[in-house]
């Protein structure tokens, strides 16, 4: 890394998504210690955290603009990712999502989504200010339908609502007639009861019930979340400490080093340790927005506005999913769960934001 490239980084968004990253370990490290096995997670995660910063740092040094002249090529090749999974994949947990490479299991989905915010970019750079018709949103919808569906045959309801996060926050980005979004909004409830009868689930139906009272399974589906809200609940102001939560190290709050890792803060450091993580992704999300409002071009404005809308549904469902005031999704907490797929789309779509930034630096200079 040259002296020129150090001189334009933004030290500021580097530092935060860093601390979290720091901060994962030291959670996965606790939520994990009773489990013999238990270090080989931290030793995981921390060596794929070097190992996709270093591939972000030589990617950095490359145009982000190089993206814009494979957007379809790599749509076509996330479909292909995607219907390998449903082929090829391996199940687990009721669902077949991943993909075994050696080693290294991957989740497809998780790269999905940053494939298809480049993608989605580069056809909506010239659509900036036309979006005013249905017949001019449709093509759009339908292009970010088509991965939709795939994964939620996986089935994969939360990256699947991760897509229509990034879908709304990208058209609205392009100046989408707020009338017709409305409509569409509109439309979107009259046919919820369609998804209800016909589309979900019934384990998806539960989790939507459990939602609304976890005590209609307390020992099921509504186990996770009153687990949680114990957790959470019992760390009060301070929390208990490091490896002093009891529903975390005696096993009672399942997925604790990955769904629902963000119980184990507030069960172990209490309101203030959960107050600072939620800080850190405050910061990762401002200066997303601010890197979005001062994007030298339409595809970087696109990209940046898409990485943070992804970011901020995560981080928005994933914490409230913990707390109970939101369904359980699986989906991950962005660089604090456990997880390669994740982390490293994480570091990647930081990776891009950072890219964008220099940018918009080199022009300034």
């Amino acid at each position: 890394m040259n002296k020129r490239l150090l001189k334009r980084m933004d030290f500021v968004l580097i530092a935060a998504v860093c601390a979290v990253i720091l901060y994962s370990l030291v959670i996965i490290g606790s939520a994990t210690h009773s489990d013999p096995a238990g270090v080989r997670f931290v030793q995981r995660q921390g060596l794929f955290a070097v190992l996709n910063i270093a591939m972000a740092v030589f990617l950095m040094n490359f145009d982000y603009k190089m993206l814009q002249r494979y957007g379809m090529k790599l749509y076509y090749f996330n479909l292909v990712l995607l219907v390998a999974v449903m082929l090829v994949g391996h199940s687990a947990l009721g669902a077949q999502r991943w993909i075994q490479l050696g080693p290294v299991t991957i989740q497809p989905s998780e790269f999905a989504k940053l494939i298809m915010i480049i993608s989605l970019a580069s056809l909506l750079e010239d659509k900036v200010g036309k979006l005013n018709t249905l017949q001019d949103l449709l093509p759009v919808a339908a292009f970010v339908g088509l991965p939709f569906i795939l994964v939620m045959k996986q089935p994969d309801l939360g990256t699947s609502l991760v897509f229509i996060a990034i879908f709304l926050g990208m058209i609205f980005a392009c100046g989408v007639n707020l009338k017709l979004l409305g409509g569409m909004f509109a439309a979107g409830l009259a046919i919820l009861p369609l998804l209800w009868m016909f589309v979900l689930k019934e384990y998806q139906k539960m989790r939507i019930m459990v939602f609304l009272d976890p005590n209609v399974d307390p020992l099921g589906s509504g186990y996770h979340i009153i687990q949680s809200e114990i957790a959470i609940g019992s760390g009060m102001l301070f929390g208990k400490g490091l490896l002093g939560g009891t529903q975390s190290q005696l096993n009672f709050l399942p997925e604790n080093h990955t769904d629902f890792i963000f119980a184990v803060v507030g069960e172990e450091l209490g309101f203030i340790g959960a107050a600072v993580l939620l800080i850190l992704y405050l910061v990762i999300l401002w200066r997303g927005m601010r890197i979005a409002q001062d994007a030298s071009d339409t595809f970087g404005m696109l990209m940046a506005v898409g990485i943070t809308s992804m970011l901020a549904f995560h981080v928005l469902v994933n914490v409230g999913m913990t707390m109970g005031i939101m369904p359980v999704t699986g989906i991950p907490l962005p660089l604090m769960s456990y997880g390669v797929s994740s982390l490293t789309t994480n570091i990647m779509a930081v990776a891009i934001l950072l890219n964008i930034y220099m940018k918009k630096q080199k022009l300034l200079f």
